[in-house]
């Protein structure tokens, strides 16, 4: 039985591969080389002529040939590869910066990302590397972090216990051994399920690209089972994966230390695999802050042509007959519509089809189909900290920490988003802390004295329901005062790890689930819908892909793929190549082979 699996796998790389590059057209996505590195620009006001370019009639292009809603890496990925292939595209922004959850923001002469934390796999030839350089032009400088990746802490107080996370293809296995030295074998078999998640993820994304009747086909008939066990990791818990192994729950915790709203039991295995491998092999923080990735996406978009308009807000859809052929834009009071042949939405599922289009059009079964596929993720709450004081002074560094009341994950998170709103604040039982100004070694020329922190953890939106659709500067003193019940219970866990911050505070500065940075996310989350276990059903992830219903209306971004900056990426891949209708990544994997073909020449 053996050789016949290993057969059909062989028959599937053989068609997703040999098949393409013996006799499948080329884009052209590849063509031209990459310039070298230009020097890191520090001017905010030569940034802000790209990031800031404000919405006006006369700013928009004629003949467009795509129009994108939203310039998240999703969008603006979708964008640049279409302008490299050359379409015409607008993209439209409805805050006041580019760049999406890669903005930056100023408090107080303190700066901060949104959203962005590293990036991992950007080894050299890495398939994330070369796509990175195809949109950017190989212009972002990246810092590489230190080996020590994260500290996971499980228990509140004096109590508590510390994992660490190094990374490194062999280092990072080995130093979780020592630290498990009973569940070594538990180790070895996550880690198994990590390699192969990381080799064959291109089949679940085959999934979408493939005719929908076909991936239900292999899939109800056990077809996908026997080509690779990727699919049955996709389908089952963490809980379940590693509960198969051991019984040690703190292994448990560390294994989905990368907490994205949803408990291990409700988590699929496949997904906290492929997390825990983004740093295996090392990561990386954009010299300068994540706008430079937008800063630098807009310009290779512009050189095609293409255009980046904030302060845009598309207000509808326009579609007729079943299609769209257009967008409105709320300008001074009145709708501005904007045509093009090929609509693209960056803004997440919900917002696309709750928001912008008319209810007849929402009415359509095929669309209702389409939205309970997926369900709304959960809120975030975010703590932005400024201190006057440097890393040394501050006892901080690069390591990332993610801290834990409990390694009974899925009881805990139960119980916080089952509590009541008052006793929420004093409940939170896990959070996120990363400090950016560590990571950026040009923070230290450019914010002299300064270091900054940022906190994520994540909430029920109907805490914060009351204040909903109530304008910022009118939602109050109750408003503040709840919030802020929020930061400081999450900044006083964080001094029981670094007791000098305290002293050096400057600011405390505290983002909502209805404030969450201009991005209008439905119910605050910054990952739009919920990365649960039965979206990560096989069948459900054929079913979301970038073409919708409404036929020349596309989906890009974290929703059609997976969370996070590099599933946004990739979201903006497939939607491309959607709309071409050209699998765009044998193009990448090509230039991925020609570049490690050229490295092997070097070594010889």
């Amino acid at each position: 039985m053996w050789w016949f699996l290993l057969f059909l796998e062989w028959l599937v790389d053989w068609a997703r591969g040999t098949f393409w590059y013996l006799f499948g057209r080329r884009s052209g996505l590849c063509k031209g080389t990459i310039s070298p590195a230009g020097p890191h620009v520090v001017e905010q006001k030569k940034k802000d002529r790209v990031l800031r370019k404000e919405f006006d009639e006369i700013e928009v292009p004629s003949n467009l040939d795509v129009i994108v809603i939203g310039s998240g890496i999703g969008g603006l990925t979708a964008a640049a590869t279409l302008a490299k292939l050359g379409k015409k595209v607008l993209v439209l922004e409805q805050d006041k910066q580019a760049g999406g959850l890669c903005k930056t923001f100023t408090e107080k002469g303190f700066e901060f990302d949104c959203g962005f934390h590293y990036l991992g796999q950007l080894h050299e030839n890495s398939f994330l590397k070369i796509a990175l350089d195809l949109i950017t032009d190989g212009q972002v400088h990246f810092a590489e972090q230190g080996s020590h990746v994260d500290t996971v802490v499980i228990g509140k107080g004096t109590q508590y216990k510390e994992y660490t996370i190094y990374n490194g293809k062999k280092q990072m296995e080995a130093h979780l051994k020592k630290q498990f030295p009973n569940d070594t074998k538990a180790v070895e078999e996550f880690f198994k399920i990590m390699k192969i998640c990381s080799k064959k993820i291109h089949l679940l994304c085959m999934l979408k690209m493939v005719p929908l009747w076909f991936a239900r086909f292999i899939l109800r008939s056990g077809i996908a089972d026997l080509i690779s066990p990727i699919y049955r990791y996709s389908r089952t818990s963490t809980t379940d994966m590693v509960q198969s192994f051991t019984s040690n729950r703190d292994l448990l915790t560390v294994f989905s230390q990368i907490f994205y709203g949803v408990p291990p039991k409700n988590s699929s295995c496949m997904i906290d695999a492929l997390f825990l491998h983004h740093s295996k092999r090392g990561v990386y923080y954009p010299k300068g802050g994540a706008s430079e990735i937008p800063y630098h996406i807009i310009q290779v978009l512009e050189k095609h042509g293409g255009k980046v308009l904030v302060n845009a807000p598309v207000s509808s859809i326009l579609v007729t007959s079943q299609h769209a052929y257009g967008v409105a834009v709320k300008t001074g009071g009145n709708d501005v519509e904007i045509q093009a042949p090929v609509i693209i939405s960056n803004a997440g599922m919900f917002t696309t089809f709750k928001k912008l289009l008319t209810p007849e059009i929402q009415a359509n079964p095929k669309i209702q189909d389409y939205l309970h596929t997926l369900k709304p993720g959960k809120g975030f709450f975010q703590v932005f900290a400024g201190f006057n004081g440097i890393n040394e002074e501050l006892g901080i560094s690069s390591t990332n920490m993610r801290l834990y009341k409990s390694n009974n994950m899925d009881e805990v998170m139960e119980e916080y988003f089952d509590s009541d709103k008052e006793d929420a604040p004093d409940s939170i039982p896990m959070m996120y802390i990363s400090f950016p100004s560590a990571k950026d070694p040009t923070s230290c020329t450019r914010f002299p004295g300064q270091s900054r922190m940022v906190i994520h953890t994540m909430v029920n939106p109907k805490w914060f329901g009351q204040w909903n659709n109530v304008n910022e500067t009118e939602r109050g003193e109750e408003y503040e005062k709840y919030k802020m019940r929020f930061a400081n219970h999450l900044f006083d866990w964080a001094c029981v790890h670094f007791p000098k911050l305290k002293e050096k505070l400057v600011l405390l500065h505290a983002v909502s689930p209805i404030n969450m940075h201009g991005l209008g996310a439905t119910y605050g989350s910054m990952l739009s819908a919920e990365h649960n276990l039965e979206r990560n059903q096989p069948l459900n992830i054929a079913k979301i892909r970038c073409n919708t219903p409404i036929k020349n209306l596309y989906l890009s971004g974290q929703d059609v793929f997976s969370a996070g900056y590099s599933g946004a990426l990739h979201g903006g891949l497939l939607c491309a190549s959607s709309v071409v209708d050209h699998c765009l990544y044998v193009d990448l994997l090509l230039q991925q082979k020609k570049l490690k073909r050229k490295v092997v020449k070097k070594l010889e």
